[in-house]
Order: C-alpha cells, then structure tokens, then sequence
C-alpha cells in the first residue's frame, strides 16, 4: 500500500486530496447516528427521539475519550511517515491497537456500572428513561469495534492514506441504514433495533478493515507477536493524546450539562437537543475534517522541516472550513422549520425547536475557526495549549453559562441556544492571537 506524502506538490491539491476522502468518511460516519435518529421519529413516539437524543449524549463520551488517542496516533505516526522512520511507524501501530483493546475493556466495564447514574444526572425524562438506558446498553457492549475501526482509520490518516477509512465507513453506513430500516420499520424493535444495527454495522466494518489489509500487505501484520506494546511509544502516545481526550472529555461533560438543563424542558426539549446535535455535527463536519486532515499534514511537514507549508495549509484550511459552515448557518436562519422536519414532524418539537436553532447556529461558524485552528496546533503537538483552552472554554465558561442562562431565562430554548456561539467566539478569539503571536516571537 502506498501512502501518500503530504509533504509534497502543490498545497491546495494536496490538502484536499487528503482532506475531501477525511470529509466524506465524517459525512457518512455521522451518519449513523442521524439515521437512527430519522428511522426512530418516523416509526416511533416523542419518547423514543429522546432516547435516541439523549442516549446518544452518553455514547458520545466513549467517543470523546476516543478522539484523543486517535489523533495522537495520526500525528505520532505522521511524523514518523516524514521522517521517513518506518520502524517507529510500525511500532506505534502496535502499540495504538493494543492501548485500544484495553481502553475498550475498562470504558465497557465502567459504562455498564454507572449507565443509570449517568442518565440519572442527565435528568433524563422519565417517559423516555428505559427506553434510553436499552439504546445505551446495547451501544455499550459495541465499544470494541466502535474503539478498533477507529484506531485503524487514526493509522492509516497518520500514514497519509484517508480514502481506505472513507470506503470502511461507507459500507458500514450502508448497512446500518438497512439494518434500521429492517430492524426498527420492518420488525418493530424500536430503540433496540436502532441500537443493535449500530454495533453490528461497526463490527462488520471494523473486520472488513483488517481483513482487507492483511490481504494488501500492509506495514502492520496484524500477528499476535507485533501487538507488543513500546514503552517509549506508549508514554509519546499518552503525551500527545491524553491531554486531546481531556479536552475532547471537558467539552462533552459540559454538553451533558447543557443536555440536562434541556432535559428539565420535557422530553421535547431533549428532542430539540438531540436533533440540533445532530446538525451541529454535519455543519461543523467541514472543520472537525479540515482540523483532523491538517493534524496529519502539519505534522508530516514538520517532521520533514516545511513549517511554512503547514501554515499555508492552515489558512486555506480555514477558508474552506468557514465557507461551507455559513451554508448551514444561512438555513437555520432561514427555515429552521425544515431543519427540524427532517428528523421529525412532531409540531411541538418544531415550535419549540425554531428559536434554539436560530441561536444555535451561530455556533457553526464560530466552532470552524475553533477546530481548524486547533488541528493545526494539535499537529505541532501543541496538545497542552488545546487541552488549557478547551477546558477553560467548557468548564469555566459553557457551564457557569448554562447555569447562569437556566437561572435568569429558565428554559428558553432560544436564550440557551446562545450560551454555545458566545463560548466558541471567545475561544476562537485567544485562539488565533495565540497563534499570531506564536509566529510573531519565531519570526522576530
């Protein structure tokens, strides 16, 4: 399998020929969660979109955890690629499938003992409360393949390959979209179906993956003797990744805090929110890709000594990013109605819905700058910087808002909507005076 060098050619080409196939993966991998979604408000009650919505808020942290770790792989492994050291980059994918298999064991083991606490805290309705902790239950024993598909597509991003994690991902959508068609519209089983089409969807892509690259040669064999882990790797590993999970972490538990103060609206208002982060992550899908595609390039450039190369990537980057996120904020702004519609035709959750999207989307700009600016610092393995900024914009600013908003506006979809654009605006803001200034002292 031949990688490719993101060092060199020309940038723009390059970073889309990277990014687009990282763009396309996010665009069918969020997927699965708004087909659930969609299946789930057309078959069944305002009950089941909020178990769907809120159940989705507590699988998301495996994922958040998850982010970390994979994008410090990529990086870790980018950098290997430039220097051109491919028994490191050997190494570090042994050591990434092996930290993965355990990380996956422990969160199953700690997600199944305090599910019902979560949920508890959560405020979740109680009309929606079973049906929630089944969707959650039954996502919770597929964190193996969710934890496995990802790391290989986090090593194959890091070894200059993002089409091959793009066509795992498309098969997986594909049957996850039958497989909730048949199990929930054909057969009944509501929540569960949704669920179990989830994980069985992820098992399937996650075997094809390693199957398909054994078959191909790839520079892992895949045999139990190389899933040795590396010391060395390990604490590089847990350096440049853990501090990205801990952000990832602060910024879902302060999302979980919004989701309960939503949740105390009725299970209309968890509809609400659990529809609005379902196109939070199709509007802001051009930046989390742009963010992620320039993690490997930056760190690929620096590790083959191009810095003026990763900040020219950067700026266009950012300019694609910010392009597509104002399409989205345009059709919130203009018919929130039929964003809501898509998922649901319940008239009380569109009335309640129209003035948070409104506010909301705000955000879809605001958090384009956010990502892509951090992308490229996570890629120079500023990884401390990020995890300071995004801990301080979730747990000193989002919930001391949330809290402050629910306290003054009570539950007014429209004035909580804005505590997310306010947050990711001033985050922004430190953001690129950091970076400018950053390049200021270097330069001067």
């Amino acid at each position: 399998m031949k990688a490719l060098d993101l060092s060199e050619g020309p940038i723009t080409p390059t970073l889309f020929r990277f990014a687009v196939p990282f763009l396309l993966a996010n665009i069918l991998q969020s997927l699965y969660g708004a087909v659930d979604l969609f299946v789930v408000g057309r078959f069944c009650q305002a009950e089941s979109v909020a178990a769907v919505s809120t159940g989705t808020q507590v699988t998301q942290i495996v994922t958040s955890l998850m982010t970390g770790l994979t994008l410090g792989s990529t990086i870790i492994i980018g950098s290997y690629m430039g220097e051109k050291n491919y028994e490191k980059v050997k190494k570090t994918i042994g050591t990434t499938l092996t930290v993965f298999a355990v990380f996956s064991a422990i969160i199953t083991i700690l997600m199944l003992i305090f599910n019902s606490r979560i949920l508890s805290l959560l405020h979740t309705p109680q009309e929606s409360f079973s049906e929630t902790m089944i969707y959650v239950t039954i996502c919770t024993m597929g964190n193996f393949f969710i934890c496995m598909y990802n790391a290989i597509s986090a090593i194959l991003r890091g070894y200059g390959d993002s089409t091959r994690p793009m066509i795992f991902v498309a098969i997986a959508c594909v049957l996850n979209i039958i497989l909730d068609f048949i199990f929930t519209g054909s057969l009944g089983l509501g929540v569960s179906g949704v669920a179990l089409a989830t994980v069985i969807s992820q098992a399937a892509s996650m075997l094809i993956a390693v199957s398909y690259l054994r078959r191909m040669h790839f520079i892992f064999d895949f045999r139990l003797k190389s899933f040795t882990p590396d010391a060395e790797i390990t604490k590089q590993l847990g350096k440049v990744g853990i501090p990205i999970s801990f952000q990832e972490l602060a910024v879902r538990i302060s999302f979980l805090y919004l989701t309960m103060m939503m949740n105390s609206a009725g299970v209309y208002g968890a509809a609400v929110v659990g529809v609005g982060a379902k196109y939070d992550v199709f509007a802001m899908l051009s930046a989390t890709s742009m963010a992620n595609a320039l993690a490997a390039i930056t760190a690929q450039n620096l590790g083959r000594g191009k810095p003026k190369r990763a900040r020219t990537s950067l700026w266009i980057a950012l300019s694609f990013a910010l392009g597509i996120s104002i399409l989205f904020w345009l059709w919130a702004q203009l018919s929130p109605e039929t964003m809501i519609g898509v998922f649901t035709k319940n008239e009380g959750v569109i009335k309640e819905g129209i003035p948070y999207f409104r506010a909301a989307s705000y955000d879809y700009i605001a958090t384009a700058l956010v990502f892509t600016l951090n992308g490229y610092l996570n890629g120079r393995q500023k990884t401390l910087w990020t995890m300071i900024s995004c801990t301080f914009g979730a747990l000193v600013l989002r919930i001391p808002m949330v809290w402050f908003f629910g306290r003054e506006f009570g539950t007014d979809l429209g004035m909580l909507g804005m505590i997310a654009p306010i947050v990711s605006g001033i985050m922004a803001f430190y953001t690129l005076i950091y970076i400018l200034w950053e390049g200021r002292k270097k330069r001067g």
